[in-house]
C-alpha cells in the first residue's frame, strides 16, 4: 500500500513539473512588440507626464465643461467611441490611456495602485491647463475616478460606469501565486492572446455580436506595444486588495452611477450599495445591457450624462 502511495506521489510529482516548465516556456516565448509611434493614428495625440508618455484625445468645444473619461482594465481610449459624438455636442471630452494600457507608455518600474494612476491623471489634467472638469471612470477606471474625486479639487463631479469598487473582479489569492510560478507573467501573455481576449470581452457583453473584429483589432493595440510584455509583468505581480469601498462615504461632489443591470461581474446589489454609500448621488440603471454598459447603450449612457451636465459641473441638482 505504502508503495502504490509513493508511485501516486512520484506521478503527480512528475505531472507538476512538467506543467511548470510547460508554463515557464509558454510565459517566455519570444515576443514582437511594435514601436508606439507605429500604430498611432492621426488623431492621436501624446504628453509626457513625469517623463512617461500618455496617448489622448481632445473633442468638443472648449467653453463647454470639461470631462475626462477613464477606461477599465485591459481597454483603452476605444472603450468610448460610442459615447463620444454625443458628450462632445455639450461637453469637452478627454479621454486617455492609463500607463500601461492602450498606446501610453508601459514602464517596468511604475506605482500601478489605484493611488497612484489617479495622481498621474491630476497631473495630466494639470499639464492640459484645466481649471475644472468632471471625472468619468468605468469598471477599474471608476475605481481611479473615486481617487481624483478625493484628491483634486478642480473635481467638479464623478460618473462611474459599472465601476470595479466594491468587487474588482480579482480575487486576492492571485497575489500569493507569483510566489511559486509566473503567474504575472503567464496573465500578461494570456491577455496578448486574441483568441482569448474574443471569449474575456464576449462573456462581458450581452449581445456578444458587439465584439466585432474591428473592436478586437482596438483592444489588440495595445498589446502590440514595446514594453507590453515587461510592464504588464510588473503591473499584475502588484495587485492589491484595493480600499475604494471605504472611502465612498468621503465623496463630496455630485456622483453619477450609470449601471449595466446585466453585468455578469458586479451586482445590483453593488449598484445600490454605491448610491447609499455615497452621498447625495445618482443611480441610473439601464437594463438589458452587461458591464461594458457604454458600449451596449451608448445613446442612453451618453443621455444620461448630458442630462445631469448642470449637477455634474457643480451647479447643483437637476
Amino acid at each position: 500500500m505504502i508503495k502504490i502511495l509513493k508511485n501516486i506521489l512520484f506521478s503527480f510529482l512528475i505531472l507538476f513539473g512538467i506543467a511548470y516548465i510547460s508554463l515557464i516556456v509558454y510565459a517566455y516565448l519570444p515576443y514582437e512588440e511594435i514601436p508606439i509611434k507605429e500604430l498611432a493614428s492621426d488623431n492621436d495625440k501624446f504628453i509626457s507626464i513625469e517623463e512617461r508618455k500618455i496617448r489622448y484625445r481632445i473633442s468638443g468645444e472648449s467653453e463647454n465643461p470639461n470631462i475626462i473619461l477613464i477606461h477599465g482594465f485591459g481597454n483603452s481610449i476605444n472603450t468610448w467611441r460610442k459615447v463620444i459624438p454625443e458628450l462632445e455636442r455639450h461637453y469637452r471630452v478627454i479621454v486617455l490611456d492609463l500607463i500601461g494600457f492602450g498606446l501610453s507608455e508601459k514602464p517596468k518600474h511604475y506605482d500601478y495602485s489605484n493611488k497612484n494612476q489617479a495622481r498621474t491623471i491630476s497631473l495630466f489634467a494639470a499639464a492640459l491647463d484645466l481649471d475644472e472638469f468632471i471625472i468619468g471612470g468605468h469598471s477599474l477606471g471608476g475605481a481611479i475616478a473615486v481617487h481624483v474625486a478625493l484628491n483634486n479639487k478642480q473635481t467638479t463631479g464623478m460618473v462611474l460606469f459599472n465601476p470595479g469598487i466594491i468587487t474588482t473582479g480579482v480575487p486576492e489569492f492571485t497575489r500569493y501565486l507569483n510566489l511559486i510560478f509566473p503567474f504575472a507573467r503567464v496573465s500578461a501573455k494570456q491577455f496578448s492572446d486574441r483568441d482569448f481576449r474574443v471569449k474575456f470581452l464576449k462573456n462581458s457583453f450581452i449581445d456578444p455580436t458587439i465584439v466585432t473584429d474591428e473592436v478586437i483589432d482596438n483592444i489588440m493595440l495595445g498589446v502590440k506595444t514595446e514594453g507590453y510584455m515587461e510592464g504588464t509583468t510588473s503591473m499584475m505581480s502588484k495587485f492589491y486588495v484595493a480600499n475604494e469601498k471605504e472611502l465612498l462615504p468621503d465623496i463630496d461632489v455630485p456622483t453619477l452611477i450609470v449601471f449595466g443591470q446585466e453585468d455578469r461581474t458586479k451586482s445590483l446589489e453593488e449598484a445600490m450599495a454605491l448610491n447609499q454609500n455615497i452621498r447625495g448621488s445618482k443611480l441610473t440603471l439601464i437594463e438589458k445591457v452587461g458591464h461594458y454598459v457604454q458600449e451596449e447603450a451608448p445613446f442612453l449612457v451618453s443621455e444620461s450624462v448630458v442630462k445631469e451636465i448642470q449637477y455634474l459641473s457643480g451647479g447643483g441638482q437637476t
